[in-house]
Protein backbone atom coordinates (compact mmCIF):
# COMPACT_ATOMS: atom_id res chain seq x y z
CA UNK A 1 0.00 0.00 0.00
CA UNK A 2 2.59 2.61 1.03
CA UNK A 3 4.26 1.99 -2.66
CA UNK A 4 1.21 2.66 -4.60
CA UNK A 5 0.49 5.87 -2.57
CA UNK A 6 4.87 6.93 -2.77
CA UNK A 7 4.35 5.72 -6.72
CA UNK A 8 0.64 7.80 -7.28
CA UNK A 9 2.43 11.12 -5.36
CA UNK A 10 5.62 10.69 -7.63
CA UNK A 11 3.49 10.92 -10.47
CA UNK A 12 1.62 13.96 -9.49
CA UNK A 13 4.68 15.67 -8.50
CA UNK A 14 6.25 15.13 -11.78
CA UNK A 15 3.03 15.71 -13.52
CA UNK A 16 2.97 19.18 -11.43
CA UNK A 17 6.26 20.26 -12.37
CA UNK A 18 6.17 19.22 -16.22
CA UNK A 19 3.27 21.19 -16.32
CA UNK A 20 4.67 24.44 -14.38
CA UNK A 21 7.61 24.15 -17.11
CA UNK A 22 5.91 23.60 -20.51
CA UNK A 23 5.51 26.52 -23.02
CA UNK A 24 3.54 25.41 -25.55
CA UNK A 25 2.44 28.92 -26.72
CA UNK A 26 6.06 30.03 -26.66
CA UNK A 27 7.25 26.94 -28.43
CA UNK A 28 4.57 27.52 -31.21
CA UNK A 29 5.76 31.05 -31.55
CA UNK A 30 8.93 30.59 -31.99
CA UNK A 31 8.30 27.71 -34.77
CA UNK A 32 5.97 30.00 -36.47
CA UNK A 33 8.90 32.84 -36.54
CA UNK A 34 11.93 29.77 -37.87
CA UNK A 35 8.90 29.45 -40.65
CA UNK A 36 8.72 33.17 -41.39
CA UNK A 37 12.53 33.40 -41.41
CA UNK A 38 12.64 30.49 -43.91
CA UNK A 39 9.68 31.65 -46.49
CA UNK A 40 11.26 35.17 -45.91
CA UNK A 41 15.04 33.52 -47.27
CA UNK A 42 13.37 31.91 -50.18
CA UNK A 43 11.48 34.49 -51.21
CA UNK A 44 14.70 36.77 -51.05
CA UNK A 45 12.72 39.20 -48.87
CA UNK A 46 15.64 39.25 -45.87
CA UNK A 47 18.70 40.38 -46.77
CA UNK A 48 22.07 38.39 -45.41
CA UNK A 49 22.09 40.51 -42.74
CA UNK A 50 18.84 40.57 -41.45
CA UNK A 51 18.15 36.80 -41.46
CA UNK A 52 21.36 36.48 -39.35
CA UNK A 53 19.89 39.19 -37.18
CA UNK A 54 16.40 37.17 -37.13
CA UNK A 55 18.16 34.16 -36.10
CA UNK A 56 20.25 35.54 -33.38
CA UNK A 57 17.04 37.13 -32.30
CA UNK A 58 15.17 33.41 -31.85
CA UNK A 59 18.63 32.39 -30.72
CA UNK A 60 18.70 34.99 -27.70
CA UNK A 61 14.80 34.01 -27.06
CA UNK A 62 15.67 30.06 -26.60
CA UNK A 63 18.51 30.77 -24.18
CA UNK A 64 15.68 32.96 -22.26
CA UNK A 65 13.48 30.14 -22.15
CA UNK A 66 15.96 27.62 -21.22
CA UNK A 67 17.30 29.96 -18.12
CA UNK A 68 13.10 30.35 -17.23
CA UNK A 69 12.95 26.72 -17.29
CA UNK A 70 16.11 25.77 -15.66
CA UNK A 71 14.64 26.41 -12.08
CA UNK A 72 11.60 24.28 -12.67
CA UNK A 73 8.86 26.55 -12.68
CA UNK A 74 8.85 29.57 -15.84
CA UNK A 75 6.78 32.14 -13.54
CA UNK A 76 4.35 34.89 -14.97
CA UNK A 77 7.15 37.44 -15.07
CA UNK A 78 9.27 35.22 -16.73
CA UNK A 79 6.99 34.11 -19.95
CA UNK A 80 5.41 37.89 -19.69
CA UNK A 81 9.53 38.67 -20.65
CA UNK A 82 9.89 36.23 -22.78
CA UNK A 83 6.77 37.29 -24.77
CA UNK A 84 7.33 40.54 -25.08
CA UNK A 85 11.15 39.85 -26.40
CA UNK A 86 9.17 37.31 -29.12
CA UNK A 87 6.64 40.55 -29.82
CA UNK A 88 10.21 42.50 -30.48
CA UNK A 89 11.09 40.11 -32.50
CA UNK A 90 8.19 39.32 -34.78
CA UNK A 91 8.10 43.48 -35.24
CA UNK A 92 11.70 43.49 -36.47
CA UNK A 93 11.01 40.42 -38.89
CA UNK A 94 7.51 42.35 -40.12
CA UNK A 95 9.92 45.67 -40.84
CA UNK A 96 12.75 44.06 -42.39
CA UNK A 97 10.83 41.63 -44.60
CA UNK A 98 8.28 44.66 -45.95
CA UNK A 99 11.14 46.67 -46.39
CA UNK A 100 12.25 47.43 -50.02
CA UNK A 101 15.36 45.78 -49.65
CA UNK A 102 15.63 42.05 -51.47
CA UNK A 103 18.58 39.68 -51.43
CA UNK A 104 21.00 39.50 -54.23
CA UNK A 105 21.73 36.60 -55.66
Amino acid sequence: MKRIIALVSFIVFATVAYAQTSTPRIDRREHTQRARIRQGVASGELTRRETVHARQDQRHIRRTERRAKADGTVTRRERAHITREQNQASRSLYRNKHDRQVRRY
